[in-house]
């Protein structure tokens, strides 16, 4: 199934597609570890949500990271 990651075309190959395991095939290990909000078209998605969130054909996932400034 193809779905959009940051604007990235991911496929990921699993009977239950779920938001969890979209991050997972996208986020490098050190990613997953940071802190980081998810929205799925358009919608903000808690971090708790994730393993029960499905995901579907060409649905657009946008990951932020917090970024440091002044």
């Amino acid at each position: 199934m193809k779905l959009f990651i940051n604007g990235q075309s991911i496929s990921i190959e699993t009977d239950e597609p779920t938001l969890l395991v979209a991050l997972q095939c996208y986020l490098t290990p050190d990613q997953q570890q940071q802190s980081f909000a998810v929205a799925l078209n358009g919608n903000f998605v808690s971090k708790t949500d994730y393993p029960q969130t499905s995901v579907n054909r060409g649905d657009s996932v946008d990951v932020l990271f917090p970024i440091q400034g002044g």
